[in-house]
């Protein structure tokens, strides 16, 4: 079985999160989205939130599965018999990021191998971070949320 992490604190998941999955989905025979729980961040929204709309925005879809973890990715990943971590790239700046880390995964278990998939271009500029600074500011990010997050910023 092909099973892939996608790995991310999803605060809040955002079209483009789901765009990555929608279209990783053909390529994989499940996608654990695998939301981590960093103690020394500080969230806008709690776990159970985050958890709730991701399971909503993919209750249709059998092969995603929704799992929090505290843990490296990589032990995630063993924990889980996953041999990919999935990523989105949105710039050149993202891959500068993400190489490292995915070197050191792959390092650190060498039976797991990180796929990247291009952020399509009308959401190559978003992220969770501005999207966040925008709601706190009164903003309409109706076009950049799922439904499911919208419902909760109206």
């Amino acid at each position: 079985m092909r099973t892939a992490v996608f790995p991310g604190s999803f605060d809040p998941i955002t079209r483009g999160h789901t765009d990555i999955i929608n279209r990783a989905l053909p390529l994989f025979d499940k996608i654990i989205v695998g939301i981590g729980n960093n103690t020394a961040k500080s969230y806008m929204y709690d776990l159970a939130q985050r958890e709730k709309w991701i399971r909503d925005i993919f209750k249709a879809e059998s092969k995603v599965e929704v799992i929090t973890y505290q843990t490296l990715t990589v032990e995630l990943c063993r924990q889980v018999g996953a041999k990919y971590i999935l990523r989105g790239l949105r710039s050149a700046l993202d891959l500068e990021y993400e190489k490292p880390i995915a070197n050191l995964n792959r390092s650190l278990e060498p039976g797991v191998e990180t796929i990247f998939i291009l952020a399509s271009e009308e959401y190559a500029s978003l992220s969770s971070t501005i999207i966040r600074e925008v709601i706190r500011y009164g903003g309409d990010v109706s076009k950049y949320l799922p439904e499911a997050v919208n419902k909760k910023n109206r």
